[in-house]
């Protein structure tokens, strides 16, 4: 793993177009983990950012009229906007025509190059083409003579090239996933890495002569490199890679690569052959996500289903949108979005749970106490919830470091329910009306409380924005950002005499 620091990735994103939901699904989980690491006290390094050459994005710039960098230029911020919007916090953010990418590129080219293996070499490449993919196809990958992943026709390309000898890499490749078990993961998409590796691996092209947009290759510049020494290289070039060298030793090799399944044979094949050609080792972990579907199909412009996040985020705000897709979808398996789910889960589990849970707790402090959290008596009317907290963030940590997002967002929601329950089953709008009881009544009020606390630590890296109100609306004095897990989620902490405000509903009720 990194030396010093947990390494996140996003996969870096074309600017061909704006973004949709399916680049934000991916978004949003890796800035869920980054920030739940950063929850644990550790250093946390959480890169994203574009992928900016290619013949893909050369023929959209001349469609719109457009040079290459002005077309990237103009459609770059566009994504630093959504990010912005869906809170990710995000720290580098990475574009490919960076100069400090075209020279970190540039090195490991030469180093491979130079490397005294003949891994690069010159030769000629005819085959079928999908320039979304970016990938040739044999016939038999083909679906009805179309790319499998986009559904578009492929073109018939012959050109020279140079190539990567990644066939020599096969049996290495074998032996540092039998070392590595969790390298890649969930376990279906390692078993499908080990089959295509088993199978045998074919030389793939890192160069073109018939355009330019790119980055030319040092020995030879008559050639630009081509997709994947440029976009993959883009992780070191972040992490310092040929231009500070104490900051890669700390950083590298990344903890997590998080990406999409179509993109799995580039990430968990080609770039750790290619850091091993060049001496480099390989991450630590490729983590690849299942699509967002809509009526059965994957999201895609091409489709028309590539819904724009602020469709979602300008009615259910940026909490719930964030909740939605982390908690609805099971992550790493395909998974559907409906708006009527993402209604239905909105009112189910943060208007009628969360929220109502929020409201109903502050606005009985507000009214029996002043605002004040109350002194607590040795009552013992908080119940089971201590032994609960300490079992769900007990098992909320190891399913993060999973990367099990989805039931880790459910156990915590085991509380939210839980305490829901206990205000029903102790009844302090009860307990108020009889002055004998005052000490139950403080007892189960402090207990409620204390509860919205630790749910406010647990949740901030999912709903950084509602975590945030509620911490507000608890009158804490330390800063939520300063809150360490598993201390921070110890039952008691909430101070006796801590003044509240009921303040604006987390989630108020929608209409449809």
């Amino acid at each position: 793993m990194g030396r010093d620091v947990f390494y996140i990735t996003t996969p870096i994103y074309y600017p061909n177009d704006v973004p949709h939901i399916g680049h934000a699904y991916d978004a949003v989980a890796t800035d869920f983990i980054a920030r739940y690491h950063r929850l644990r006290g550790e250093e946390v390094f959480h890169l994203t950012g574009t992928d900016e050459h290619g013949l893909k994005l050369q023929r959209a710039a001349e469609a719109a009229g457009m040079s290459p960098k002005e077309w990237v230029d103009s459609m770059e911020p566009r994504w630093r906007e959504v990010w912005a919007r869906l809170d990710i916090a995000y720290d580098d953010y990475i574009r490919t025509t960076e100069s400090r990418h075209e020279a970190a590129v540039k090195k490991l080219l030469q180093t491979v190059h130079d490397n005294g293996r003949d891994d690069i070499y010159l030769g000629t490449y005819e085959g079928l083409y999908c320039v979304s993919c970016e990938l040739y196809y044999t016939e038999d990958e083909l679906v009805d003579g179309r790319c499998p992943i986009h559904g578009i026709p492929v073109e018939a390309m012959r050109e020279e090239n140079y190539f990567f000898r990644l066939s020599a890499y096969a049996d290495r490749l074998l032996r540092h996933y039998e070392a590595h078990p969790k390298a890649v993961q969930p376990e279906v998409r390692r078993n499908e890495v080990l089959s295509v590796v088993r199978g045998g691996l074919q030389d793939f092209s890192i160069s073109r002569t018939s355009f330019r947009w790119g980055i030319p290759l040092p020995w030879d510049p008559a050639h630009v490199n081509y997709v994947w020494f440029d976009a993959l290289t883009n992780y070191i070039t972040a992490a310092g890679y040929g231009s500070d060298p104490e900051r890669f030793a700390r950083v590298w090799p990344a903890n997590i690569h998080m990406i999409g399944k179509d993109i799995l044979r580039q990430h968990a094949i080609y770039w750790p052959a290619m850091l091993m050609a060049a001496d480099i080792e390989p991450p630590e972990q490729v983590w690849a996500h299942g699509f967002l579907t809509v009526g059965g199909q994957k999201m895609s412009k091409t489709n028309a289903t590539g819904i724009h996040p602020f469709e979602l985020v300008d009615h259910f705000g940026v909490d719930a949108y964030r909740y939605y897709f982390i908690r609805e979808i099971q992550f790493g398996q395909d998974g559907s979005f409906s708006f009527e789910s993402m209604n239905d889960r909105y009112h189910a589990d943060l208007a009628n749970g969360l929220g109502n849970l929020a409201s109903r707790v502050l606005a009985m402090l507000g009214s029996y106490y002043d605002g004040l959290v109350p002194e607590v008596p040795a009552t013992g009317m908080e119940g089971d919830l201590p032994a609960l907290v300490k079992d769900v963030t007990s098992r909320y940590d190891g399913l993060m470091l999973d990367v099990a997002l989805t039931p880790a967002v459910a156990a915590v929601w085991e509380l939210v329910g839980r305490a829901n329950q206990y205000l029903v089953e102790r009844a302090p709008w009860r307990l108020a009306k009889d002055p004998e009881r005052r000490d139950d009544l403080a007892g189960v009020l402090y207990a409620a409380a204390e509860i919205l606390r630790i749910l406010a630590v647990l949740l901030s890296p999912v709903m950084p924005g509602a975590a945030g109100r509620l911490w507000t609306q608890l009158g804490i004095s330390e800063p939520l950002a300063a809150q360490n897990v598993p201390e921070a989620a110890e039952w008691g902490r909430l101070a006796p005499g801590t003044r509240t405000t009921k303040g604006e509903p987390l989630f108020p009720r929608l209409d449809s």
